[in-house]
Order: structure tokens, then C-alpha cells, then sequence
């Protein structure tokens, strides 16, 4: 007979087991269609579109690439001339497309002074390739992190009237759908952890950034792990990661919680304690990771599948599918086992949970493994799409806030389907807004629903006040 902790290890070790396959094979992909653009490049013609490689120092760089989809398979176009203007409308960075249709344009000053601001990418239309009519010809970069940003302009033809809408938001849907998904592991970790104890952890940011930095600490250790010939350093990592930050979180619990809840420490005066364990651990990773933007040694650029009009990378897809892998198994875990149930017991009521034989404590050391660990495993796959710094997580830790609430405090379903609310609104608003407002407006959406139903979501009543 399975007892509930031995099924609990049968459900994560299969989790852990579809991560390192699926990674693995996202890695034998990239290969595989990654190479014929480095043969390419090497040879001096470009036979298919891939991102410049990121650079690595504190500058923040425009990362761009024009390909012509009239060609099977894309090629590059070379010789179109490339301007970067700030906000003003002054230029501040010009660049020629090289051989591959890729440029790099280095914008001025430092990373952190460049945050909020955009910038425009525009090509000149009269050095482009006669008979060619781009879909636009300039794109407004935002700086919302302090890393590299990616550009790309499809060269072909025109689309009917109002097709490049529509395009334009299925990309952002596409994007939208990866960056729900992270969000909701990192949300579902935190409502968790509100559930069980109470606490509103300011820390949780930290915890994400955990994830990121063992994911890319194990990716710089000497030698390369291999299996069949295919480098799976990363899977290897980020399923380091998971384990790693869940016993990370276990510390955590050990360490400072449970002796602050022991000596009945008020709630408000956990949550202070809890601003200042995040600022604590920012300044620890800042001292030892540094404040320049990190990448993993792999996927740094990619070439696209092209589906369509569509451009998604086999990273994403496989991102995505871990992400929702690793959702349906903790929802699976906590609906069908009796430590999940022993769980949502222990959110529902602590006192009377413990009156029935239920190990409280236990419950609450187990919830934070976990959630500790699905914020580590977010982390470490949104630094695989987008690189990451020593403060990734504190930069969203206001959606993840924003999706726990929405969806309803405490709750398993509310946190991810506030989160998925959350992120497709904050990429499809940049149709209507300028990017850089995209945070305000799915935050004015949290409080035009509080006003209404101050529960959330998926919330009760009775949980409010």
C-alpha cells in the first residue's frame, strides 16, 4: 500500500523525469535547427534567419534580423541600413545588416539608467531589396529589463488589409501564453504558501531568482552533460534547480518561519520580516552574481519554427509544456492526495485540522518545498526564454501578487487563472499602448475587479476581512 508521502515522491520524480525528457529533446532540436545557421555564417551566406548571439557585458543592446520569408528557408537580408532613435526622436545608434540579415546596435549609457524608457528600430526603406514590401518598417523597443533586447523585421509580401494585426496579436498571444505559464508556477507556489500560513511573502520575488541563478551556476560548472551525444546541460540544470530551491524553501521554513510562528509572531509583522529577508537576498545575488544580465550557455539564439505568419521557438513550446506539466501535477497532487487534502484542510482551518490528527507543522514544511520549488523552476526557465539578472523575480513579483489576488488568496485554480489573466493582458495591451504602460494596465484591471468582487475570482466571501 502507497503511503501519501511515497506517492508524493512518485508524482515529483515523474515530474522531474518529463522535465529532463522534454528539455532534452527541446536541446536535440535546437541543435538540429540551429546549425545550418552557423554553417552559414561560416561560409559567408546566410541560409537560414537566427538572433546575433547576446552580448556579454553591462550594455544593453539591440538584438536584430531581417529575413525574407519568400525564400524556403529564410534567408537573410543584407546591406539594409538600421537607425535607433530615443524617445526625442534623436538617433543614437545606426548599424548595416550583415551577410545573415543580423544586426547589433549597442544603446547608450548604462543598463540601469536605460529602464523604462523605449526606443524605435527603423530600417530605411531605400536600401532594402527592390520588389520588397515589409510588413513595418520601424518597432519600438521598451526597456523593461536591463539585458538584450531581439527585434525582427519579415521581408515579403504585404498581407491583405488589417493582416498584420492580426499576426501582431497572435505573436502576443503566442508570447503571452509562455510568460502565463511561468507566472502561474510562481503564483501557485505563493498562494500556497498564503494559504497554509498566512503570510504575504515580499520574499517570494527572491525565491523565483533563486531558481534562475542554480539553474545558470550548474550550466557554468567545467564539462558538459551528455546523453546520446546530445547536450543536456540546461534540463540538467533546471531540474537542479527544482530540487535546489526546494530545499531551499525547506530552510526558509526551518530556519525563520517556524521558529517566528512558534513564538506566535503577528502576521504583519511577518510580512515586514519578510520585506526584509528580500532585501537581504537581493543584495546577496547582486554580490556574488553581479548586476550584469546572465545567459545559459544554450539556446541564446535560436531559429525560429515558422507556423504561418507565426515565429516560436522550440524553447518556447518546450517551456510551455514543462510549465503546464508541472501545474497539472501539483493540482493533481493537491485535489487527489491526502497530503493535498491534508493541505486545503490546513488553509481552511489550522486549529481544527490539528484537533483532527492532522500534522500541521508537517503540512506546512511540505508546502513550502513545494512552492518554493515551482518558483525556483520558474525562475530557471524564464531566464532560459529571456535571460535574467539578479533581480528577475523582484521585477514580477507585482503580477505574481497582482495574479494571486485576482484569481482569489489562498485558492489553487485562482492563482493560475489569474495568472494566465494577468500575462495574455499585459502582452496584448502593447496593440493599444505603448509597452511600457503594459504593467498599469493589467493592474488597473486588478483594481477595477477588487472594487467588484474584492474576493477574487475564484475566492469566497468569507476569506475577506
Amino acid at each position: 500500500m502507497h503511503t501519501p508521502r511515497s506517492r508524493l515522491v512518485v508524482a515529483v520524480g515523474a515530474l522531474l523525469a518529463l522535465l529532463g525528457i522534454a528539455l532534452a529533446t527541446a536541446s536535440s532540436s535546437v541543435a538540429a535547427t540551429a546549425s545550418p545557421a552557423s554553417a552559414a555564417g561560416m561560409s559567408g551566406a546566410a541560409s537560414e534567419c537566427a538572433l546575433p548571439t547576446p552580448t556579454d557585458d553591462d550594455t544593453i543592446s539591440i538584438l536584430g534580423r531581417i529575413c525574407d520569408r519568400r525564400e524556403t528557408p529564410q534567408v537573410g537580408v543584407e546591406g539594409v541600413d538600421v537607425t535607433v532613435e530615443d524617445e526625442e526622436g534623436a538617433v543614437v545608434g545606426e548599424a548595416t545588416s550583415g551577410a545573415d540579415g543580423t544586426f547589433v546596435i549597442d544603446l547608450p549609457g548604462d543598463a540601469v539608467s536605460l529602464l523604462g524608457s523605449s526606443f524605435t528600430v527603423s530600417l530605411d526603406e531605400e536600401s532594402l531589396p527592390e520588389d520588397t514590401e515589409p510588413e513595418v518598417l520601424s518597432r519600438t523597443v521598451p526597456i523593461n529589463l536591463d539585458n538584450d533586447q531581439s527585434v525582427t523585421f519579415p521581408i515579403g509580401e504585404a498581407g491583405a488589409a488589417g493582416a498584420g494585426f492580426a499576426v501582431e496579436a497572435l505573436q502576443l498571444t503566442v508570447g503571452g501564453l509562455v510568460f502565463s505559464s511561468l507566472l502561474a508556477m510562481a503564483a501557485l507556489g505563493l498562494s500556497m504558501i498564503f494559504g497554509t500560513t498566512g503570510l504575504t511573502n515580499f520574499s517570494h520575488g527572491e525565491l523565483i531568482t533563486f531558481g534562475a541563478l542554480v539553474a545558470y551556476a550548474f550550466d557554468q560548472l567545467p564539462g558538459e552533460v551528455t546523453v546520446g551525444g546530445v547536450n543536456i546541460t540546461i534540463a540538467v540544470g533546471v531540474v537542479v534547480a527544482f530540487i535546489v530551491s526546494g530545499a531551499f524553501g525547506w530552510l526558509n521554513d526551518a530556519a525563520l518561519w517556524r521558529p517566528l510562528r512558534h513564538r506566535g509572531t503577528g502576521i504583519i509583522a511577518m510580512m515586514i520580516v519578510s520585506i526584509g529577508l528580500s532585501i537581504f537576498l537581493r543584495n546577496l545575488y547582486q554580490y556574488f552574481a553581479g548586476a550584469q544580465s546572465r545567459n545559459y550557455s544554450q539556446y541564446s539564439a535560436v531559429t525560429p519554427l515558422e507556423i504561418g505568419p507565426l515565429l516560436i521557438t522550440p524553447k518556447e513550446i518546450i517551456v510551455f509544456v514543462v510549465a503546464m506539466a508541472a501545474l497539472l501535477v501539483t493540482t493533481a497532487l493537491l485535489q487527489y492526495t491526502r497530503i493535498g487534502k491534508a493541505t486545503r484542510a490546513v488553509a481552511d482551518n489550522p486549529a481544527l485540522s490539528a484537533s483532527t490528527g492532522i500534522n500541521v507543522e508537517r503540512v506546512i514544511s511540505i508546502v513550502w518545498i513545494g512552492g518554493t520549488a515551482l518558483a525556483g523552476l520558474s525562475g530557471a526557465l524564464l531566464g532560459l526564454t529571456q535571460g535574467f539578472d539578479y533581480q528577475i523575480g523582484f521585477k514580477i513579483l507585482l503580477l505574481v501578487f497582482a495574479a494571486v489576488v485576482l484569481g482569489g488568496l489562498g485558492t489553487i485554480w485562482g492563482a493560475i487563472v489569474g495568472a494566465f489573466i494577468i500575462g495574455l493582458f499585459t502582452e496584448l495591451t502593447t496593440l493599444f499602448v505603448p509597452a511600457e504602460f503594459k504593467f498599469v494596465g493589467a493592474l488597473l484591471v486588478l483594481i477595477v475587479v477588487l472594487l467588484i468582487r474584492p474576493q477574487g475570482l475564484l475566492g469566497k466571501a468569507q476569506r475577506v476581512g
